[in-house]
């Protein structure tokens, strides 16, 4: 069955360059559009890497999951959910080039701002116009930095912290 990715809003662009903005990632997302992969078949193939590109994958859901019984145990395996994306999206050049800065720059630009934005909602900022004052930044660059990151989600126009699995 062939699922289309329709993007209206410029920033759900971040999500689909960032699956492809590693070798690791490119090759990941190639194996798993091609057959049902679990985690552990990920990283014994890819390493940490791939094991990370998976879950980053699975919180940007361009993977879709379900469980596999290997002999005795049942896994999560995963498949990309997409074959095809369409753009339909108008926008100022200034919101696309936030929103490239937040998916281009380098990572570890990226994790400090990704520090700051967790320091922000850890002290109690939840609405996405405070965090991207206090951290300098736009609104649009602020959720393109969300949807970056697997350890924030955008919901409205509050940021929260990703709970993690147990």
């Amino acid at each position: 069955m062939s699922r289309v990715k329709v993007i209206k809003d410029v920033t759900e662009l971040v999500p689909i360059l960032r699956a492809v903005s590693t070798k690791t990632k490119r090759d990941v997302y190639t194996d798993l559009a091609s057959d049902w992969k679990t985690e552990e078949e990920i990283e014994e193939e890819y390493g940490e890497e791939g094991k990370n590109a998976v879950k980053l994958f699975d919180k940007m859901k361009l993977v879709e999951t379900r469980w596999q019984h290997t002999g005795r145990e049942t896994r999560k395996a995963y498949h990309t959910y997409y074959s095809e994306v369409h753009i339909d999206a108008s926008v100022a050049i200034d919101m696309i080039s936030d929103v490239l800065y937040a998916a281009m720059i380098e990572e570890d630009e990226f994790l400090e701002l990704e520090k700051q934005i967790l320091e922000s909602v850890r002290e109690g900022d939840t609405f996405a116009n405070d965090i991207g004052k206090k951290i300098g930044h736009s609104p649009t660059t602020l959720k393109s930095l969300v949807k970056r990151s697997v350890k924030l989600n955008y919901k409205g126009h509050r940021v929260e912290e990703v709970k993690e699995e147990v």
